[in-house]
């Protein structure tokens, strides 16, 4: 494997990485709105938030691009503000995989918020303590091992995330090419002997954040499987 695998390689787990953490923030919010609030339109959003579960991920990404591109609503904000290109760029990598591990992390997060007892909250509130003191003292603490779980399963899913990616950040060698693109590219070279070794790290990364996010849910509440 050459230094252009390797650097597809580091590329797409940072690119994973910074998604995921963008889109953490907005999942857990949503969740612990959506288990513990009633609201008009809650069924509109809940339906809305997992869109890009069921849609394919080609028309996610043309609709990312059609926001983000230089012409669109919230690109042209960027680019006449701060100059800033989404589209076709690297940023555009991490916003992808960000939006479509965004469901996955949502009903990880939300489960694992709505297996908290709201009995523990409500006490506490009734102790004084307000909503951030015990969604930051008793939810999340109670709620971690879900979370935790739901963070890797997102961070595999935007591991391997293709379709979305290609359509809003394009498939540039060196500057865009995530690793499931260049697998893509290296099939349709023919080059199948490097294609191979990126389809075992595909499968070996992915069977490592599985089994991981299975044993984080398996421990124990004392830390033991």
């Amino acid at each position: 494997m050459g230094p252009e695998d390797l650097r597809a390689v580091w590329f797409t787990l940072a690119c994973a990485v910074a998604g995921v953490a963008l889109a953490a923030p907005w999942a857990l919010g949503l969740a612990w709105l959506l288990a513990r609030r009633r609201w008009p339109g809650k069924a509109l959003v809940e339906t809305l938030a997992a869109l890009p579960l069921v849609l394919p991920p080609v028309a996610t990404g043309l609709i990312l691009l059609k926001l983000l591109g230089r012409r669109g609503p919230l690109g042209a904000v960027l680019w006449r503000a701060w100059g800033l290109d989404i589209a076709f760029t690297w940023r555009a990598v991490p916003v992808a995989l960000g939006v479509m591990a965004l469901p996955l992390l949502l009903r990880s997060f939300r489960v694992a918020l709505e297996q908290v007892d709201p009995r523990l909250e409500q006490v506490a509130r009734t102790l004084g303590h307000g909503e951030w003191h015990v969604l930051r003292t008793i939810t999340l603490p109670l709620a971690r091992r879900g979370l935790l779980a739901g963070l890797v399963l997102g961070l595999a899913r935007a591991l391997g995330e293709f379709g979305a990616t290609v359509m809003l950040a394009g498939n540039i060698p060196g500057e865009t090419s995530t690793l499931a693109l260049d697998l893509y590219r290296r099939v349709e070279l023919g080059q199948d002997g490097r294609a191979a070794h990126l389809l075992f790290l595909c499968v070996a990364l992915a069977f490592a954040l599985l089994w991981l996010s299975e044993r984080v849910l398996a421990r124990g509440p004392g830390g033991r499987p």
